[in-house]
């Protein structure tokens, strides 16, 4: 059964109202009106985030059943800078405690599927190959930062990762342990992966989503933007 904590919200609120509303503006024009009402050193920072960016590196998980660990792997994806979490909704609804994502739902774009199919599908489609995390992998964490595009495979807390999604696998990856128990939370283990994953890699994100982030960055800086692009009419 889930835990049914207060803060935990769905997958649909992970990108809130706020932003399902901003992605309706055009982002050259959010940044015209918003960019003079924003300090120029947070300007910097925005700026300065999504330069080191990622597209390069992705997470699939699949199907996630406690909001804990599901808030707990999207804020891993936003400190390490992988900017895009793609959801398998094989049984359940993706849910996130907000009280563990601490912000994080507002700069990581979540995609959901309702087959691991479909999830599969996007990523040949963007040309990666899938990396499971497994404790027989025969790569180390190491190893990922060699592999140029890749969708890191995360699977259900009781049961793995399906057999569907297992077979797609062109990689699997372990962490080395020492001690008795031969794995990890699912949450840790992203956390570790994708820190080796990232270290030598450059910001990679194409430039309309480079646009994106920072007229959603502005938009999450001003109070009332919504009001002002509004406002401000065409």
């Amino acid at each position: 059964m889930r835990r049914s904590t207060v803060g935990v919200v769905e997958t649909d609120e992970l990108l809130p109202g706020r932003i399902a509303r901003f992605e309706r503006h055009d982002p050259a024009r959010v940044i015209r009106l918003l960019e003079p009402l924003v300090l120029p050193r947070r300007c910097e920072r925005i700026k300065a985030v999504i330069d080191a960016r990622l597209a390069s590196v992705t997470v699939v998980f699949d199907a996630p059943h406690d909001p804990f660990n599901g808030a707990a792997v999207v804020r891993s994806c936003e400190v390490f800078g992988v900017q895009t979490v793609h959801v398998v909704e094989r049984r359940e609804r993706f849910l996130t405690a907000s009280s563990v994502a601490r912000g994080a739902q507002k700069w990581v774009d979540v995609v959901v599927h309702r087959t691991a199919t479909g999830a599969i599908d996007a990523m040949r489609a963007g040309g990666m190959k899938l990396v499971g995390a497994h404790p027989a992998g025969e790569l180390l964490p190491g190893d990922l930062a060699q592999i140029p595009r890749f969708g890191l495979v995360l699977g259900n807390e009781r049961d793995g990762i399906t057999d569907e999604l297992e077979a797609a696998c062109d990689h699997r990856v372990r962490v080395p342990m020492r001690g008795f128990a031969d794995s990890l939370n699912v949450s840790v283990t992203a956390a570790i992966l994708l820190e080796h994953a990232v270290r030598a890699r450059s910001g990679d994100l194409s430039d309309l989503d480079r646009l994106r982030l920072y007229a959603r960055g502005l938009y999450f800086s001003v109070q009332k933007a919504e009001s002002v692009l509004i406002l401000s009419g065409a």
